[in-house]
């Protein structure tokens, strides 16, 4: 079964867009993920609506943040792409008068509430300032290990 990746490439897209802090096309964005810029504009015609991003027709123009880093949630973002599902176990439903089945569902469709609600928790409380600023600790560090290559040689 295919993961669903949309959450994963809509954040990295929405950090390409603040560290980039000018209008970015949806060529250039999808160059970043590798993708076909059609598959850009559709996800980001979602989180326009949503109020996460704004669109500039023009030379110059692109997308651009609607709102402060600091001000986005891994939740946000996951609501403006429609929820799709964290989890990609489901139940069997081919006999829902069999009492085995019935048990079986129960028992997974707690587990996987208290699996959702919990990601979900996740999700309010991570910031994509948060994600940016471990970018950048991350682009530092590499950036100190080449310099101390760099030196050794």
């Amino acid at each position: 079964m295919k993961q669903d990746s949309r959450l994963s490439a809509t954040l990295h897209v929405l950090l390409h867009m603040a560290d980039r802090g000018a209008p970015m096309t949806s060529e250039a964005l999808a160059a970043c993920l590798g993708t076909n810029p059609v598959v850009i504009r559709r996800t980001m015609a979602g989180l326009r609506e949503t109020g996460l991003v704004r669109s500039e027709k023009g030379h110059g123009g692109g997308w651009t943040l609607a709102r402060a880093l600091d001000a986005i949630t891994l939740g946000d973002v996951h609501r403006a792409l429609g929820e799709p599902t964290s989890i990609a176990l489901g139940h069997r439903s081919e006999n829902p008068q069999c009492l085995v089945e019935q048990a079986v569902n129960a028992a997974l469709g707690e587990a996987f509430a208290e699996a959702e609600a919990l990601l979900a928790g996740h999700f309010e409380r991570v910031r994509l300032s948060d994600l940016a600023a471990d970018f950048s600790r991350r682009f530092d560090e590499r950036r100190q290990v080449h310099a101390k290559h760099d030196q050794a040689l």
